[in-house]
């Protein structure tokens, strides 16, 4: 099923679209009311659908969840790793989540008014980790700033 309004693919159990929170049946995006939070299956369609996008804006939750999918998937493919000998798997798999994860971190970084370009603070070891897992944790900006609108509250 594509959402009506954004016409982004989405599935067909959920009632709201999880990208601009458009009412699937209808279309319609309410306004000022918070939408339902981004779910583990939503992020993750999300940031493969969103792979080179990096404007805009992503919600916490998005951004958590795709963070869980990334150590999720990075046990499994060491263990397929571990069991076929091959060592080819997590290479691949971190291959593949490399870009929509920076993708993702740069509309986080967007959702509280930084630049994407603050990731580079991932090579400041220790210091600059607990700078961005406080960014990452602190809640979106309520207003729309200039990065687009607040995604927990719809377009």
């Amino acid at each position: 099923m594509y959402c009506p309004s954004c016409g982004i693919e989405t599935g067909s159990d959920g009632q709201f679209c999880g990208s601009c929170g458009a009412n699937l049946q209808t279309g319609e995006v309410v306004y000022g009311s918070i939408l339902p939070r981004v779910g583990f299956v939503d992020a993750i369609r999300l940031g493969f659908n969103n792979y080179f996008n990096f404007s805009g804006r992503s919600r916490r939750s998005e951004y958590w969840y795709w963070a869980l999918f990334t150590i999720l998937g990075g046990a499994v493919s060491q263990v397929i790793d571990g069991i076929t000998g091959l060592g080819i798997f997590y290479s691949l798999f971190s291959l593949l989540i490399l870009i929509p994860g920076l993708a993702l971190g740069a509309r986080r970084l967007h959702d509280i008014g930084k630049s994407g370009w603050w990731q580079l603070l991932w090579f400041a070891i220790i210091v600059g980790w607990v700078i961005l897992l406080i960014w990452n944790i602190r809640d979106s900006d309520q207003a729309p700033n200039s990065h687009g609108h607040n995604p927990k509250y719809g377009a």
